[in-house]
């Protein structure tokens, strides 16, 4: 594992739809009518996230079930 700062770290992929560099910044997340601000590395020319498979199917996966039960 590396010892760079992953705010640091060069951008480790880049964007399917316009090819640019994605940058790592807090990106609101919205679900239900609920937002929450996440960091995430995104394209800020097209506005295209990466969400993490693990994200995905972690911890975003728990709140989408709370918020479903309410």
């Amino acid at each position: 594992m590396s010892d760079v700062p992953l705010s640091e770290a060069p951008p480790p992929w880049t964007c399917a739809r316009c090819g640019e560099p994605l940058t790592l910044g807090e990106i609101e997340v919205a679900y239900l009518g609920s937002a929450f601000p996440v960091k995430l590395w995104h394209c800020k020319r097209c506005r295209l996230v990466l969400i993490p498979e693990e994200l995905a199917q972690g911890r975003m996966l728990e709140v989408e079930k709370m918020l479903e039960d309410k």
